[in-house]
């Protein structure tokens, strides 16, 4: 499935890769509707299948060539630098942006999935009970997800390695949300800000020769659960490939249901109009993590004050983000009949 790419092509496949990296980090945000709003879902997935005895044979047998070709390398490469940008730069800016402009962030994200769930539901032609039935499930698994209570942190490195296979449904399930999965299981902080920092610092040292981390018991601790969260996530990602490409392949409509309703259920987790419950500890303090920022729990969901500006100035981004989607649809659809 190697496909021939225009530098055009290649570029834009990166800034998918950045756009998916950057949804991946954002509670309530799935990777996976980006890949399925670009066009690249089922390639995503078949080329995370191509991991298979097959590809390793060709490895041990020295033919990296055909490995490259088989594995349909070139796709996941460009789509993983993108991502690793993502979480090193536009991830950033993300963070400064929901403390600063948090309602028109989260806005922008509920119109972006209302979006997706007009584009995807549009091209699906198979509306019966049964499938409606699907939507439902989804529907009612998204909503269940988002009123689950969080678990406390848990840094046992078994538990670190469920928490990176379980965590990377959201690039490989559209609907379901990673990075809440991973606040669910009470790891967000741990996997995605603490650990993640001690890697930046890490490579910050390296690069201006500063061994000095090696003594750090701290920073040892957090690189090693980084690494364990890696692997998990890695068989996470080869492991649910095989599963979604064999569903998608014998029941592939009730699957695009199912997605239909966990994107749909996932609305609840991205409301713009909430307040952040922030964890505390058994006397009532709130509980901070390593930058000083309070660790958030859950959140309170309400229903806006229409005679705010700022209510319609979130609607106005609701209305941007599904208008971005679908335009971004209508650009994809519209390349792929001038091929």
């Amino acid at each position: 499935m190697q496909k021939t790419r225009t530098l055009k092509d290649k570029i834009l496949l990166v800034v998918k890769g950045i756009v998916m990296g950057a949804a991946n980090k954002v509670p309530g945000v799935s990777g996976g509707v980006v890949a399925f709003v670009g066009g690249f879902y089922e390639e995503f997935i078949f080329s995370l299948r191509r991991f298979n005895y097959n590809s390793l044979l060709l490895l041990l047998n020295g033919r990296f060539k055909s490995f490259y070709y088989y594995t349909n390398l070139r796709f996941l490469l460009l789509l993983i630098a993108g991502m690793i940008f993502s979480f090193f730069s536009v991830s950033k800016l993300l963070d400064y942006l929901i403390d600063h402009y948090e309602l028109y962030v989260w806005a922008l994200f509920f119109g972006m999935i209302l979006g997706s769930i007009y584009y995807i539901s549009r091209d699906f032609e198979n509306w019966n009970l049964r499938y409606l039935g699907f939507v439902i499930l989804g529907i009612g698994v998204g909503v269940g997800i988002s009123l689950m209570e969080p678990a406390q942190e848990n840094d046992n490195l078994w538990f670190v390695f469920l928490c990176g296979i379980i965590g990377v449904s959201g690039m490989t399930l559209p609907g379901l949300s990673g990075s809440f999965i991973l606040i669910l299981l009470g790891n967000y902080v741990l996997l995605l800000v603490d650990s993640v920092n001690a890697l930046y610092d890490t490579l910050v040292d390296l690069l201006s020769w500063d061994l000095s981390f090696l003594k750090d018991p701290e920073r040892l601790r957090l690189l090693k659960v980084l690494a364990v969260f890696a692997l998990g996530s890695l068989a996470g990602l080869v492991s649910l490939s095989h599963i979604l490409g064999y569903v998608l392949k014998h029941y592939k409509s009730a699957t695009f249901a199912l997605i239909i309703g966990f994107i749909t259920g996932s609305l609840g987790v991205v409301w713009p109009w909430k307040e952040e419950l922030y964890k505390r500890d058994a006397q009532g303090n709130v509980l901070f993590d390593n930058l000083g920022d309070p660790i958030v729990d859950n959140y309170d969901r309400f229903w806006p004050d229409f005679t705010l500006t700022e209510t319609w100035g979130g609607i106005a981004y609701i209305v941007a983000g599904a208008a971005l989607v679908i335009w971004l649809s209508w650009y994809e659809h519209k390349k792929k009949q001038e091929i």
